[in-house]
């Protein structure tokens, strides 16, 4: 069985970070390791949820499993609070990278043209540094705009896009995966550049005109353990697309849904059964 370690914070209630990560490559039949970086009572579209950083704890912690030789086929990050907990990530990357594994970074700070409020743009820059150690990075529009200094803009041709991804992995990465690609009113999707072969990569369905949190963390942890079942990055990406589109599509469908989340549970069986063909 493979193992995966992600690093990222975990909203107790949420269905984002840690708690959608976990599900979702378990599922997958891949071991999930973790590193908290951050403890909150929910996601941050809650009002008045708390914080425990963690910080603190990820150097004893990467640590001790050195001296257990604990090893990772994948190492996957997602929303990292601080540029010191950058930094230390990077350390990370260094002990556990092999010949063999791959480091997936989903740089988890920007939508809809803005930062998250707890960023600025040397935030931004630290982590175009870090997502120059990774094999494949996996950002929106946004935060991809942000790290190699393009306007950001909501209409644009693929021109505009295939420049940004070559700027993307001119900061180091192999691969590059932008997500929220749009090209017209009634397609949404993805769009990737494999850096060795210069091969553009685009993948589209049908546009839902609807937001929840934690989207971008379900494409991402998807993707993650998909690409542990064998399979290679432009077969996980598909997948990774319709996923996301169905689980938004199914909370629309329920008088139920949660305003803070999608479905991701119920289509799990979908997804198995794609991963599966």
């Amino acid at each position: 069985m493979k193992r995966i370690l992600t690093i990222q914070d975990i909203s107790c209630v949420g269905k984002c970070s840690l708690t959608v990560a976990l599900p979702i490559i378990s599922a997958l039949g891949v071991e999930t390791a973790i590193i908290p970086t951050a403890v909150l009572s929910t996601h941050t579209m809650f009002k008045n949820f708390t914080f425990k950083d963690l910080t603190d704890e990820i150097i004893p912690i990467t640590r001790h499993w050195k001296e257990e030789k604990i090893d990772f086929d994948s190492i996957y990050t997602g929303y990292l609070g601080t540029i010191k907990q950058i930094d230390i990530i990077a350390d990370v990357f260094d002990q556990f990278k092999t010949d063999n594994n791959q480091i997936i970074v989903d740089p988890a700070m920007a939508d809809n043209g803005k930062l998250y409020p707890a960023f600025d743009e040397a935030y931004a820059k630290k982590m175009a540094w870090l997502c120059g150690k990774a094999d494949i990075m996996i950002p929106n529009i946004t935060e991809a705009s942000f790290m190699v200094d393009m306007e950001y803009k909501d209409s644009y041709d693929q021109s505009y896009i295939k420049e940004m991804l070559k700027r993307l992995t001119d900061l180091g990465a192999k691969i590059a995966i932008l997500t929220g690609v749009s090209f017209d009113d009634q397609f949404t999707g993805v769009m990737g550049l494999d850096k060795q072969s210069n091969e553009f990569f685009h993948y589209k369905h049908d546009k839902i005109n609807r937001c929840y949190h934690g989207t971008g963390d379900i494409f991402a942890s998807t993707f993650v353990g998909v690409l542990a079942n064998g399979l290679s990055w432009k077969e996980a990406t598909p997948i990774a697309a319709d996923y996301t589109a169905l689980c938004i599509q199914k909370t629309l469908e329920d008088k139920d849904g949660r305003w803070y989340g999608v479905n991701f549970e119920q289509c799990i069986p979908y997804l198995l059964k794609r991963v599966n063909k």
